[in-house]
């Protein structure tokens, strides 16, 4: 989430990577045939508990949905933020200690790159990337399938840029690949900030979909290979090692 932060100055949204669900399991539950964006799946982020409320996408820039920086928000923009969400009470099968959670449903038309950061045993940290899209569904088919969850827990609906190959390619290897069932969501299409970002780090990317015409890394990278730069990157990056040590 920092990575986000650092790079866009917005709010980062955390969620779970929670459910891949595939335009035949969409059909078959809710009688909607997924199209567009949706026709090839989606994958469900939803957030056990509290999430910042710039997830809505009630913000805009250029009459679009956005994230924007905090002192670019606007009153009015506050506003429809708070009339976006609802206040439930906490289910207490999972929090005990009671409390409320935020309920929204992000508005479909954003970019965003949704990231994180595995730690692996003998290899260290390592950086999953994807870009995408915010997704709507009809509402009563949000409704079916959002209660396979939880009501009162905040939803994303995301559709990965896909490349045709490797993790992406398809929605359902998107998932598949992914580390863990966390993610932050970062507003725009970023990804090739955080390479370089992660880069200077010293810190490998294991996954990502951004194009090659992108990625800017040192110049030194290419005496580890300029074929395989994902296998570059692993290689320089245990050459140099970690830029800020233990």
């Amino acid at each position: 989430m920092l990575f986000g932060h650092l790079l866009t100055n917005t709010a980062q949204i955390f969620a779970d990577v929670r459910t891949y669900w595939s335009e035949g399991a969409i059909y078959r539950v809710t009688g909607w045939k997924p199209e567009g964006l949706l026709e090839n799946g989606v994958i469900h982020l939803i957030n056990s508990g509290s999430a910042a409320l710039d997830g809505t996408g009630q913000q805009e820039i250029d009459g679009k949905p956005a994230i924007k920086p905090f002192w670019e928000i606007t009153e009015e923009e506050v506003r429809k933020c708070l009339e976006a969400t609802r206040f439930y009470y906490a289910n207490l099968g999972y929090f005990r200690g009671g409390g409320f959670s935020t309920k929204f449903v992000t508005r479909g038309g954003m970019p965003v790159t949704i990231s994180r950061l595995n730690i692996v045993k003998g290899l260290g940290p390592v950086l999953q990337i994807a870009e995408g899209w915010t997704v709507e569904l009809p509402p009563n088919v949000h409704e079916i399938l959002d209660r396979r969850t939880d009501l009162t827990w905040p939803t994303t609906w995301f559709v990965p840029k896909l490349t045709g190959k490797g993790a992406f390619k398809s929605v359902y290897s998107v998932m598949e690949n992914w580390g863990a069932n966390h993610c932050a969501i970062t507003y725009g299409h970023v990804d090739d900030l955080f390479i370089t970002l992660a880069s200077i780090l010293r810190i490998p990317v294991c996954m990502h979909n951004v194009e090659e015409e992108r990625i800017f890394r040192p110049s030194a990278w290419s005496a580890f290979g300029t074929e395989d730069l994902e296998g570059a990157d692993f290689r320089a990056c245990k050459n140099f090692g970690p830029l800020y040590k233990k």
